[in-house]
């Protein structure tokens, strides 16, 4: 059976990381140990975890405090790649449904890099009023990765050979992108294969606590419009591409081609930009988004 380790961020949790501990011990999938990078300020997590460590392979490191991502690099670049198996991402306040392992380890098998990601089940914090969050339709690719996240964090797993090319890059790093987006755009870029599983494998809680909330209101959309206008979404980029760059030795030639073209675009002038936009073929999972992209180019918002 297949080992998978388990990264886990916390930060103060609440009485919501019982709930995400017990659905860890309910995995059909038994082979796993959790790491833990703590950021708390209290001892909270630190007494929860003990507990559950009396019966569970559980490790405890201090986080860094840079925040959700950051933690996780961290926790990312401390373990041994010649030692992975599987590596699994996990947020301190969801539930994990019982197969969320073992389907993540039977899509992705053996062999070349690969990641997994799936929809969520998005609850309140009660784990109630259910639904399903967005389903992407259109195939991931570096295209799209640079442009848009498909990859929620808590979803992700990573093969054994995909774990030694996130392990590797994740070391390379001068600068702490998003994770997830910029797992999806590593794996995209060089090439890899990301599995996106349109069946859910968790309940994604929303509360005012949440480092990420989902994005699949009416509400959500316009505040991540207004912030792209903002020039948040810039900044986002601008701290992506950077990241990127560390590591695109790794990426196919054509697609190190599209990231150079891709930098480029972003400080042309208006029309070259707009030019060069078309021609790269760049794309987000809706017609929606795609013209946000377009309308944040207009005004080099992207």
């Amino acid at each position: 059976m297949a080992r998978v380790t388990i990264l886990m961020a916390t930060r103060d949790p609440g009485p919501e990381l019982r709930d995400q501990l017990e659905s860890l011990a309910a995995q059909t999938h038994r082979d796993w140990r959790l790491i833990v990078g703590d950021d708390s300020r209290s001892d909270v997590a630190q007494d929860v975890l003990a507990e559950f460590a009396r019966s569970h392979d559980v490790k405890v490191v201090a986080g860094p405090r840079t925040g959700a991502g950051g933690n996780f690099l961290s926790l990312l670049r401390g373990i041994d790649s010649a030692q992975q198996d599987y590596i699994a991402f996990c947020d301190q306040d969801d539930v994990w449904l019982p197969e969320r392992l073992a389907r993540g380890i039977s899509s992705l098998g053996e062999g070349e890099a690969a990641l997994y990601c799936s929809r969520t089940w998005v609850c309140n914090a009660d784990l109630e009023d259910q639904h399903l969050s967005v389903r992407h339709t259109r195939p991931p690719s570096f295209r799209n990765a640079l442009v848009q996240n498909i990859a929620a964090g808590n979803t992700i797993l990573l093969n054994a050979a995909g774990a030694e090319l996130a392990i590797s890059a994740a070391r390379e790093l001068q600068v702490a992108p998003r994770h997830d987006w910029w797992l999806y755009q590593l794996f995209t870029g060089c090439g890899a294969r990301v599995i996106y599983d349109a069946k859910p494998t968790l309940l994604y809680r929303q509360h005012g606590g949440n480092a990420e909330g989902a994005n699949n209101t009416l509400r959500a959309k316009l505040s991540r419009l207004g912030r792209m206008l903002s020039g948040d979404w810039r900044c986002w980029i601008d701290d992506q591409c950077a990241a990127l760059t560390a590591s695109a030795h790794r990426f196919t030639p054509g697609n190190r081609a599209v990231f150079d073209r891709f930098k480029r675009m972003r400080d042309a002038g208006f029309p070259a930009r707009l030019k060069e936009l078309a021609r790269l073929r760049l794309y987000r999972q809706s017609r929606a988004a795609t013209l946000a992209l377009w309308i944040g180019a207009v005004f080099r918002r992207i």
